[in-house]
């Protein structure tokens, strides 16, 4: 497989990079923020020194160790490339949310053991423990996959084909404006050069989980913001792309209110924690996507891009609140706008599951890229099809055909990062005490 990403290599610039710090910096951010989610501002300068939280601590999972917000980032990115594929394969679309769905469910189920019937497991990713296991994910998230399984198990046994996405503006599946549907949206701005439909896809993946407006547009506008900067675009303009898909949708003023609020607090001045808690605590959709665009535009006090970066995604985390999403939706903002060399080069070794978000990047920089994998009909490849993430063994180790002990290539060199900067700021920090379990989003 790793051949064929190299004979199918996307666009020779910078975007695949970054797409590769989009995610890169969502989960450098998540993990930045885990141990601390839930504590107030004064209680993290208490147990973490004045400038709070400065490199990885050890938390609940471990240290370094990424939440549900990056497992379901993940999953968002791998069924949006099973989508194209099919969409390729069959020449239609239409399937992008029903895959999507597949794919949330296939992590509902090793992430609590439901039992999902009637759903093929799209998702290879599955095979990653630290990708399924419990990870602090929200109520609502939850609570919205598992009345699906419900509502699929009731139309199989009434006979019917469970085959359709559950979450529309006409049945929604809860009234919930969480920040659970904008943790995820990220990667929905990779296969799509128009924000505008970046958004759609942003908002109605968001949609499978969340009900209301405010759990849904900000999963929009963060794609619409991604979709602007792995392309070169800059913060303004990504900013100004998001803000005018929002306009044209019901229920946006709370969400465009607060990205105002945000850009006039980032123009206000040097970005500090007292100004951002101004902006809520992040719980909300809203909330946690201001935020986030405050970190990742406010003036911070550095000499070059990666230690912004380093500054940035610490401002985004050294608050009293929903600490991990938060620095996710920062960390996919500045990784999207400045590559992997916006990011220390520390955190992105130390960061828990890099390999899985590598190669994840690899199948999306391939898949949406001019010359995708296709046969001499024009059909996809079947070898890619069925293709496994690098480091994930095809069968169980030892088995007939098995993968023990077979490791990832080296990436390709579209894939390989700019040199760091002199002076970037690396190495492992010491661990911290674990922080209280966090409520539920």
């Amino acid at each position: 497989m790793a051949r064929d990403r190299e004979r199918y290599a996307p666009w020779p610039d910078a975007e695949p990079d970054r797409m590769l710090g989009c995610l890169l910096g969502g989960a450098i951010g998540d993990a930045l923020g885990a141990p601390v989610e839930g504590m107030a501002l004064g209680e993290i300068r208490d147990r973490y020194g004045p400038d709070g939280v400065t490199a990885f601590v050890a938390g609940r999972y471990g240290t370094g160790a990424i939440t549900d917000e990056t497992q379901l980032t993940l999953y968002t990115a791998d069924a949006l490339v099973a989508a194209s594929e099919r969409a390729r394969e069959r020449g239609i679309g239409g399937a992008v949310f029903g895959l999507l769905q597949q794919a949330y469910l296939t992590w509902l189920g090793g992430h609590d053991g439901t039992p999902v019937t009637g759903v093929f497991p799209v998702s290879p990713l599955g095979r990653a423990p630290e990708l399924t296991e419990p990870r602090g994910a929200g109520r609502a998230t939850l609570e919205a996959l598992r009345e699906t399984v419900r509502r699929k198990d009731a139309e199989q046994r009434e006979g019917n084909r469970p085959g359709r996405s559950f979450g529309s503006p006409d049945e929604p599946v809860n009234d919930s404006k969480g920040c659970g549907g904008v943790v995820r949206a990220a990667p929905c701005g990779f296969p799509h050069t128009d924000p505008a439909t970046a958004f759609e896809v942003g908002r109605g993946a968001a949609e499978l989980t969340h009900g209301h407006p405010g759990g849904q547009l900000p999963a929009g506008a963060l794609a619409a913001m991604v979709s602007v900067l792995v392309r070169g675009g800059d913060m303004g303009a990504a900013l100004d792309a998001a803000r005018s898909e929002l306009g044209r949708h019901r229920g946006h003023r709370e969400t465009s209110a607060k990205l105002a609020e945000a850009a006039a607090l980032a123009a206000a001045g040097p970005g500090t924690a007292e100004r951002l808690q101004t902006l809520g605590a992040g719980w909300t959709g809203p909330e946690a996507l201001a935020i986030g665009v405050y970190a990742a535009l406010a003036p911070v006090p550095a000499d070059d891009v990666q230690e912004a970066g380093r500054c940035r995604l610490l401002l985004a985390v050294n608050h009293g609140g929903n600490s991990d999403s938060t620095g996710s939706v920062c960390g996919n903002l500045v990784g999207a706008a400045g590559g992997t060399v916006a990011l220390p080069r520390g955190w992105r070794e130390a960061v828990e599951a890099r390999r899985a978000i590598e190669d994840v990047v690899r199948d999306c920089a391939t898949e949406f890229g001019p010359n995708p994998p296709k046969d001499e009909a024009g059909y996809p490849l079947t070898r890619w099809s069925f293709r496994m993430p690098a480091g994930f063994a095809l069968q169980a180790p030892g088995a007939p055909g098995g993968t023990s002990g077979w490791e990832p290539p080296p990436p390709p060199p579209y894939m390989r990062p700019p040199a760091d900067p002199d002076g970037a700021p690396d190495g492992d920090p010491p661990a911290a005490p674990t922080a209280p379990p966090p409520p539920g989003t």
